[in-house]
Formats: structure tokens, C-alpha cells, sequence
């Protein structure tokens, strides 16, 4: 009876799929458990040999923890919006949701062949108009809510309207626009509805405002922070610049502190909270005022050191800041709006990244610093940024090296402080500078600088103390097409929400995927789409993280046409207790999924603060690239041992016509038609290719297709070596060289079942001590692994003891039905197959229990004692541990190997180290 891998995991993944194997329900008389995949975005390419690692080791876990006895929700779906199907619409004509639904149909077939536990009956896309209904629907309650600082959370901006009727802004301490006015009950009742309106949409949780966005003209688009790199597009390449556009935002800023604090919360990795803190970037400092010379209005800038204020020698805007072509002259407009000009082709990233250029331009205007008196020249620098802080910075060319590289190539002053302890207690009169006193803080400590000046800005009316954060309101829109539509209409240029009941908005059918000629968005080309046959919609969509933002609660309940998910479901799943997936999510999707989740909670909708207990980040797997190296001007080829004897170029080659660095000459002449006549010079007759570790992609003709894999070795073998290549966090590169290792292993253990003629054969007997003992040592060691996510070691630890049975020739039943059990997470086919054969009509071993590990049997009862005559050891006696150290010496010198070392003598002296070593000394 062969192992034939082909037939049996074909036959597994069908019995799976007919009889919902992997189907789970609430079931309040187990223990929950969530385990949960960053779900993939399916492109046309499919998925290569890294994509499935973090896939495989989640689903190891499942196995295991079902195993255990948990009721184990392990669910999978597609984040199907994005740009990638909107180019490829664009390019062909073809609708996004023909190709994403080829390409989801391609994932799915590649995941089925690698034996997922799966729960395919809560499949979720979230292009899907019955999914994307309950993502609008979200939105919905965050355009209706507020948040209250009072309490501490959102709430119905129906109760913030009541507080406006029955004592205006009186006691409402909300989070807000900056601009947002004060006003009485009866100036509230006063309003029309459309001043009522725009005032709310400065409290509201997701709200309409003019940012600066990163405008990518050739893709009619915003793009966000992560989807720019040096200033142009990650695709396409195409340049972007920076604009102002009226957006839709999400006042994720609300919730700095509570993102801040629930880090400390979670069971994630450090460098991903550190990121997320980072992001967030808490800082206590002062608002201060410094009023413009010949204007009414002020400049506020936000320091966190107050005290360096009379080193303050000139201000800094950021160029998209709102006073800047207010205040500039007429002799300095032209290098301002320049400037300007220049700065719009950077993107933010650069723009925060670049700490060496300087560069900038006067306004011509001056302000007047509020505590020293003194008049500073008011400059622009794309260092400064309108979106963080205040848009405005003032600057200390003595405290601060950005400040001063400026100071020092525009010859602007820089003043030291002397007789302070607080700025520069090493400032030394006789360099080169203008020097003050440090004024009222002379001689006080940071802390008591601090308070002073706090209390002398509140006291004058110039500034205030505050705490602020680094991190902005999140732009929600892009221009795209392929994307949710915004469940908003127009009227009066203000936005409504559509009804409930008119959920989901969906996408409409429009000629091409193109802004219009009028600048609009696609959707601005769909036919009479209006609400209500009258109203305009908003023809922005959602950016691509909106759905996945609360995916995993709709994993809980997707079938609901009624609730995003039932309060009976989210009541039992709550939130997900293991999460695998990439790190460079942690700003972006992880901090808004988080962001979500706690307005979800506010609102009384689940029940959790934070989302994801735990979190791992896979590391990645590198490709192992191949090299062929060519006579420059020749189409001749030369082995790597050979090129440095002649002037070559290498080059990339398929990894998948190479064997073992063993060049496929045929398959690489038929490659590619430049390779027809290649010709090669060989050591001794074969072609040795070079090899380096790089990123897998198809540029670099390293990406190895897991179903090439599946075909030749099988499913098993893949998910057991992908374990195999090292710790799952860390990087690793794949060698397709070391698979048939793997492969050899699952043989030997299928092998286990057979008796001598082939045919399956396990005995009845009893186990001996070392059957017993290889089994409860991996039965012990796969628990301590899989608990600690190191899966590497548990594939080691399975061919040992496999080793060991085979040694022993075991056929047993009561070693091997255990060891298929502590096997099937790993290779669920094979494990299926035997668990089947030991037990016909049993149904899967997923519903078996995993062994109980008795310690007993690993408990050693005798030694092999090492016997050292004069100083050498010169023989081994196995003796029981269980001898006292008289018997022992009593055994070994009546021992026919040590009477002919010690030739008739009697020992001097037999020193007994109990379970160490015996020393006759003669």
C-alpha cells in the first residue's frame, strides 16, 4: 500500500467540503476560541510559497486548539476593493468585479489544495454589496455620533443636539473643530437648518473638511501616506503632489488616548505597539499666541518646552498654512508661491523623512513674541507640515538643529540664554551670537520654568497648557471607483445621510473607470444616479481600509441581513484571540481596526475595547535566487565555478528549471527565444547556477507556485517544510533543495502502518518502555511548541521519534492512533487517511481528543553507567537507578568485562556517583 499522496488529499479536501468538516456554531458548552488571518487581497498572480505561512501556522493552531476541546472559530475571506482592479478595469475595459472574482475563485482553489480548516460557510468579500451594506452602515453611526469628553467615549449626536436646545455650548465639552462657535439655547433654536448642520459637522466622527491630501493627477486619486514612495506613486510611479481638497475625515484623534493606553493591554508584538505610540506621538506642552505685526490675527504654535521661548528668534509656517498668502507682501510673493509650487511635488513622507535639506521662504510679515517682546521675521518650510500640530512651529536655532542649519543658511539670528539652568547652562559669551536673559525663569528647574510660564500665558491671555498628538484625523475618500460608495447625498451643498432602509448604496454601472473630463470622480459618469431621483450623491468611495476595518465580526454572523452581527454572537466570539499577519499593517490597518472597534463599543454594538488579543507578525519569506552568468556580447553561458576566468554578466534565471544550483539546459534554451542557441561552458558536463537570497517576486523569476509544490510532494509535505525553515517571526529563505527531507519523513511514517508484505497492518499488543517513552515525548514536546507558536521544532522532534519507532519496528495501536492525532495539525491529509484505516466509520481526527502526556514514561528506571578504571573510561553497564551505590560496586566489579581490565587485582578504592559514573581505582 503506496503513499499516494495525490489520491488521498484529494479525497480528504473533498469529504471536507461535502460534509462542512470545519463548520462551527455557537456552542456555550465549550470554550471559545477566535483564530483569525489577515485576509489577502486577491490578485490575478495568485499566491507563491510566502503567502501561505502565516496561513499554515494559524492553522495548526486551529487543529490543535480543536484538539483540546475549544470551539474554534477559524474563518477566511477577500479584502476585494483596490486600486489594483481599478488600473486593470482601466487598461481593458473589463469590470473590477469580473476580475476580482476570477482572482478570489484562484485563492480559493489554491487554499482548498493546501488543506485549510477553513470555515467557508462565513466567506466574506468586501466588494460584496451584502457585506458592504453593513461597512456603510458603519459609517452611518459614525456620522451620527460625537465624541464626549466627559465620559469618555461617543455618543448619539441626537444627545449633543439636546444639550445645544437645553443650554447651548454650556457645559458641552466635546472633541472638536477648532472653529467651532459658542453660542446660547435660544441662538442654537435661533439657527436655520442649514447653520444647525454645519455646526454638527464639526463634532461629528466622520465629517466633510479641507485637507491636504497626497493628489496623484495621473491616477485621478488621493493616495494615502503608505501608497506614495519618494514622491510618486507605489503604482504606477506616476508623481503626486500635495493639494488641498475638501474630504471626508474620521476623528480618530477622539480616541489618541484610548489607543494609547490599550496598547498596554494587549499580547503584541513591541516593535508594533512601539510604532503605534510612535504614531500617536502624546507630548505635553503650551499653546502659545504670538500676535502678527499688522494684522488682527495670531499665529498658535505648540511647544513642549515653553521654557526655551526667549530663544525664540524666528517662526516657521508650513506652506499650505491658511494665513500664509494672507500675510505675505507683495515683494515676497513671488518666491513664496514658488516654494509653494516646489513643495506641492513632495509628498508627506518625504517631506517628514528629509532631516537634511533646508529650505524655505520669507513672508515678509513678523509677529511679536508674547513673552519677551521681541519682533521675529516669519518664515515657510515644507519641514513644517498644516496637519500636525498647528501647522506652525517657533524656532530655537539653539536648541533645536533643524532650527539651526535654517538660521545658519538664511543668516538668521541665534540667540543664546545665559544665567539659565533650564536652556543652556553651557552658554558661553564668548561665541559668536546675541545673547539674552533668560527673563522670569532665571534659575528655576524645568518643571518649575514650565509651570511659571503656563501660569503668566493663562494669566495674559496668550496661551494655554496642553497635551497634544501627533497623530491626524484619518481622510476617508478616494477618487476611485472600485471602492464603497458613501452612503451621503447633497442638499444645499451639505451632507445627509441616505435612509437606513435604502442600505446598500450600491456601486453604479458607468462607461469607463476614468474621472470625468470635468475633474469629478468616476462615479461622477453614472447616468440619472441620484437620491431620490433629486439629491446628489457623494461621488467619492471609501479608501480600501474601510472594510477591514470590523471584518472579523461579520466572520461571527455573516449570514445576518438584519445586524452586522447578532448581540448573541459578538456576546460569545467577542473579540479574536490569536491574529496572524503582517507588520507593516501597525499603522494603518491594525490602528483603525482598533479606532472602529472602540466606537463600536461606545455605542453599545459589541462589547470589547480592544480587538485582537494577540497578535504575531510572520516573518517573510525570501526567495532563493538562481544566476546564470553570460560572456558580455555573447549569447554563451558559463558555469559559476568557471566565471571568473572570463568578462560576465549574470542574470537572473527561473528557479523552477533549476535542480539543486543544476541548470535544465533544455528547459532554459526554450525559456526565452534570446536562449534558443545559447551555448555553455560546463564543469564536468553539468551547468552550476549561482544563488543569492532576495524578496520573492516575479522580477527576480524566484517566485516558486505552491501548487508546483502540491503536485510533486504534496500538501503535507508543504505545510511541514514551510514550518520547518525556521521560527515563524523571523525572515527565512526558501530552497526548494530541502524539501525531499520532508517529503522522506511522511513516507517513513506512513511506512509505520505497513507490515512487511506492504499491506496495513497495525498490532494489539502492549507498548514496550521505549515505544512508550518516543511517544510521550513528542505527544509532550508538539503541546509545549504549539503553545509557543515554535513550530520549526516540532517537525524536528516528529522525525526523531519517527526514527525511533522505526528502530523499534513498532506497529502498535496504542503508539501510533496517538501519534496521528499529535500529527494532524501539521499534516491533516495523511493523518485523516490513517486515523480512517484505524478506525473505519469514525468520522474525522479533527474530532478526536489530543493524548494526555504522562510523565511517568519519560521517567528514566535505569543507566548506563560509564566504568573508569585508573582515570579511563573502559566499558558501559546498564544498571537499575533504583540500586543503592554498595550494590552497584558490587555489580560492576562481578562484571566479566571489568574483572579482565583489572587482571586479578583488588581494587584500592570503587567511588559510586549515583546515575553519573563508576571510578575503580586499582
Amino acid at each position: 500500500m503506496e503513499y499516494k499522496f495525490r489520491d488521498i488529499e484529494l479525497k480528504w479536501q473533498k469529504y471536507w467540503a461535502e460534509n462542512q468538516t470545519y463548520k462551527v456554531d455557537i456552542d456555550l458548552n465549550k470554550p471559545k476560541y477566535y483564530v483569525l488571518d489577515m485576509f489577502p487581497y486577491p490578485s490575478g498572480a495568485g499566491l507563491h510559497v510566502g503567502h501561505p505561512l502565516g496561513y499554515i501556522a494559524s492553522d495548526i493552531f486551529t487543529r490543535f486548539k480543536r484538539l483540546k476541546g475549544f470551539n474554534v472559530l477559524h474563518p477566511m475571506g477577500y479584502d476585494a476593493f483596490g486600486l489594483p482592479a481599478e488600473q486593470y478595469a482601466i487598461q481593458t475595459g473589463q469590470h473590477p468585479a469580473i476580475t476580482t472574482d476570477q482572482n478570489t475563485k484562484r485563492y480559493r482553489q489554491q487554499l482548498d489544495r493546501i488543506g485549510f480548516a477553513y470555515d467557508w460557510s462565513r466567506q466574506i468579500r468586501t466588494c460584496d454589496a451584502d457585506y458592504y451594506k453593513w461597512t456603510q452602515w458603519i459609517f452611518m453611526q459614525l456620522f451620527n455620533a460625537w465624541y464626549n469628553n466627559e465620559t469618555d467615549k461617543a455618543e448619539a449626536i441626537s444627545l449633543l443636539v439636546a444639550k445645544f436646545e437645553n443650554n447651548g455650548t454650556d457645559g458641552v465639552n466635546a472633541v472638536c473643530d477648532e472653529d467651532a462657535r459658542k453660542f446660547s439655547a435660544a441662538e442654537w433654536k435661533a439657527m436655520s437648518e442649514e447653520e444647525q448642520q454645519k455646526e454638527l459637522l464639526k463634532y461629528r466622527l466622520t465629517y466633510l473638511s479641507e485637507s491636504v491630501v497626497n493628489w496623484c493627477p495621473a491616477l485621478g486619486t488621493v493616495l494615502a501616506n503608505d501608497e506614495v514612495i519618494g514622491g510618486f506613486s507605489e503604482r504606477g510611479g506616476h508623481p503626486v503632489e500635495q493639494k488641498k481638497m475638501k474630504q471626508w475625515s474620521m476623528r480618530i484623534s477622539a480616541y489618541a488616548e484610548r489607543l494609547l493606553q490599550g496598547l498596554d493591554t494587549i499580547d503584541w508584538p513591541e516593535p508594533v505597539r512601539e510604532m503605534q505610540r510612535n504614531w500617536i506621538g502624546k507630548s505635553e506642552g503650551a499653546l502659545l499666541r504670538f500676535q502678527l505685526e499688522k494684522f488682527e490675527e495670531k499665529i498658535e504654535v505648540f511647544t513642549t518646552r515653553l521654557d526655551t521661548v526667549y530663544g525664540v528668534t524666528f517662526l516657521v509656517l508650513a506652506p499650505e498654512h491658511e494665513l500664509v498668502q494672507q500675510i505675505t507682501t507683495a515683494e515676497q510673493k513671488t518666491e513664496i508661491d514658488t516654494y509653494i509650487a516646489k513643495t506641492k511635488q513632495k509628498s508627506e513622507r518625504d517631506r517628514m523623512s528629509d532631516v537634511k535639506t533646508v529650505s524655505g521662504a520669507f513672508t515678509g510679515a513678523y509677529a511679536i513674541n508674547p513673552l519677551s517682546g521681541e519682533k521675529v521675521p516669519v518664515w515657510i518650510a515644507d519641514y513644517v507640515l498644516a496637519g500636525y500640530g498647528t501647522g506652525a512651529v517657533m524656532a530655537v536655532p539653539s536648541g533645536d538643529e533643524r532650527d539651526y542649519r535654517f538660521a545658519q543658511f538664511y543668516n538668521l539670528p541665534i540667540v543664546q540664554i545665559l544665567d539659565s539652568q533650564v536652556i543652556d547652562e553651557t552658554a558661553d559669551p564668548t561665541k559668536e551670537g546675541k545673547y539674552v536673559n533668560s527673563g522670569m525663569i532665571n534659575g528655576m528647574n524645568y518643571t518649575e520654568a514650565m509651570k511659571a510660564l503656563v501660569a503668566k500665558i493663562e494669566a495674559e491671555g496668550t496661551g494655554k497648557a496642553k497635551i497634544n498628538y501627533r497623530m491626524r484625523d484619518a481622510i476617508f475618500a478616494r477618487q476611485r471607483y472600485w471602492g464603497e460608495p458613501v452612503p451621503v447625498y447633497f442638499k444645499n451643498d451639505l451632507p445627509y445621510l441616505i435612509d437606513e432602509g435604502d442600505l446598500p448604496l450600491v456601486l453604479p454601472e458607468i462607461d469607463k473607470y476614468l474621472p470625468t473630463e470635468t475633474g469629478e470622480p468616476p462615479l461622477g459618469r453614472a447616468e440619472n444616479w441620484k437620491y431620490k431621483g433629486e439629491y446628489d450623491y457623494e461621488l467619492s468611495t471609501m479608501p480600501g481600509w474601510a472594510g477591514s476595518s470590523w471584518y472579523w465580526y461579520r466572520y461571527m454572523d455573516a449570514k445576518n441581513d438584519s445586524e452586522f452581527a447578532s448581540k448573541e454572537a459578538t456576546a460569545y466570539w467577542k473579540d479574536v484571540d490569536l491574529y496572524i499577519g503582517g507588520s507593516e499593517h501597525a499603522t494603518g490597518h491594525l490602528l483603525y481596526s482598533r479606532f472602529w472597534n472602540k466606537v463600536l463599543k461606545d455605542l453599545g454594538y459589541t462589547q470589547e475595547e480592544e480587538p485582537f488579543k494577540k497578535l504575531i507578525n510572520q516573518g517573510m519569506i525570501q526567495g532563493r535566487s538562481n544566476f546564470v552568468y553570460r560572456i558580455i556580447g555573447t549569447n554563451k553561458f558559463v558555469s559559476y565555478g568557471l566565471r571568473k576566468d572570463y568578462d560576465t554578466h549574470p542574470l537572473h534565471v527561473d528557479v523552477n528549471i533549476v535542480t539543486n544550483d543544476i541548470l535544465d539546459l533544455d528547459k532554459f534554451k526554450n525559456s526565452l527565444p534570446d536562449y534558443a542557441n545559447a551555448e555553455f561552458i560546463l564543469e564536468d558536463g553539468k551547468y552550476f547556477c549561482g544563488h543569492e537570497v532576495e524578496k520573492m517576486s516575479k522580477s527576480k523569476f524566484n517566485v516558486v507556485n505552491p501548487d508546483d509544490i502540491i503536485d510533486q510532494y504534496g500538501a503535507d509535505t508543504l505545510r511541514m517544510y514551510e514550518m520547518f525553515l525556521g521560527p515563524l517571526e523571523q525572515a527565512k529563505p526558501w530552497n526548494t533543495n530541502g524539501i525531499s527531507g520532508v517529503y522522506n519523513f511522511l513516507r517513513k511514517f506512513w511506512n509505520l502502518f505497513l507490515d512487511e508484505k506492504g499491506n496495513f497492518h497495525v498490532s494489539n499488543e502492549e507498548p514496550t518502555k521505549a515505544e512508550l517513552k518516543a511517544l510521550h515525548k513528542i505527544i509532550q514536546k508538539v503541546q509545549e511548541d504549539v503553545d509557543r507558536f515554535s513550530f520549526n521544532t516540532s517537525v524536528s522532534s516528529y522525525m526523531i521519534c519517527v526514527n525511533e519507532l522505526t528502530a523499534l519496528k513498532c506497529n502498535k495501536r496504542a503508539i501510533l492512533e496517538p501519534l496521528v492525532i499529535t500529527l494532524s495539525p501539521y499534516a491533516p491529509h495523511i493523518s485523516e487517511e490513517l486515523w480512517s484505516l484505524l478506525n473505519p466509520g469514525k468520522g474525522s481526527v479533527i474530532t478526536a481528543a489530543y493524548p494526555e502526556f504522562k510523565a511517568e514514561y519519560l521517567v528514566e528506571d535505569a543507566f548506563d553507567y560509564p566504568i573508569s578504571i585508573n582515570g579511563k573510561v573502559r566499558t558501559k553497564i546498564n544498571l537499575s537507578l533504583t540500586l543503592e551505590p554498595a550494590d552497584v560496586e558490587k555489580q560492576v566489579l562481578e562484571s566479566a568485562d571489568v574483572a579482565k581490565f583489572l587482571d586479578g587485582k583488588t581494587p584500592k578504592k570503587v567511588i559510586v556517583v549515583k546515575g553519573r559514573i563508576v571510578n575503580v581505582v586499582i
